[in-house]
């Protein structure tokens, strides 16, 4: 008997702020993934001699730039990450045989186990991604999984999160010594904040109140 071993994928955030992205494709698949690469401010560029609407109305808004062709080897030179996206076998095969020459970070959207990573279902609340993934073995699992999970978190946790990221810009700002960041990070991290909001009583913190907490948790452990 054949077992079937699924990847053993390692879970990334990647940031692809300004970095150059390339989707191979111009179908309804290859726009949710120019989509997700537009929001993230990728430098999206697409390869595609037809676009699907939702891609026009992005090439169209300068959101994204349009290779008005079919994919050529040499395409991918520079990429930070690359989608075979076509409904081609071969196209989206010798897609990923490029980009795996240059060691670029590749999908390919028909066959998830031919690329080096695939795309998980995911959520977002401000600054909180939950991501959930079968490991390809069940794409359509992983979107309901994903859905049941997003019903059980409120929109505590966006507020949470945004209270989270300001006080730590504040201790990177005003606390230089490592290690007593690190034991500010974990006061954070104990604090009841998320149960203030859930329950109501929360009420957003001033910069001034931002400096005093940090001046009394660094008095306290000294």
């Amino acid at each position: 008997m054949v077992i079937n071993m699924l990847p053993h994928y390692i879970p990334l955030m990647l940031n692809c702020t300004g970095r150059r992205c390339v989707v191979v494709g111009g179908g309804e698949v290859a726009a949710r993934k120019a989509a997700a690469l537009i929001a993230a401010s990728a430098d999206t560029i697409v390869i595609s001699p037809s676009l699907a609407p939702h891609l026009m109305a992005c090439y169209e808004k300068g959101q994204m730039k349009w290779n008005n062709r079919n994919y050529r080897e040499g395409d991918l030179k520079g990429a930070y990450l690359v989608y075979a996206a076509t409904d081609k076998e071969e196209v989206n095969a010798a897609v990923v045989k490029e980009a795996e020459g240059w060691g670029i970070p590749v999908n390919d959207t028909s066959d998830g186990m031919r690329g080096t990573f695939i795309t998980p279902a995911s959520f977002r609340r401000g600054g909180l991604i939950v991501a959930v993934s079968t490991s390809g073995a069940g794409p359509l699992v992983s979107r309901k999984l994903c859905r049941e999970v997003d019903a059980a978190f409120g929109d505590h946790y966006e507020a949470y999160i945004d209270f989270l990221s300001r006080v730590r810009g504040q201790i990177k700002d005003r606390v230089h010594d490592a290690e007593r960041r690190k034991s500010l990070y974990r006061s954070l991290a104990e604090m009841d904040i998320l149960a203030q909001i859930r329950e109501g009583c929360f009420r957003p913190w001033s910069d001034d109140e931002l400096a005093s907490w940090i001046e009394a948790e660094q008095e306290e452990r000294e």
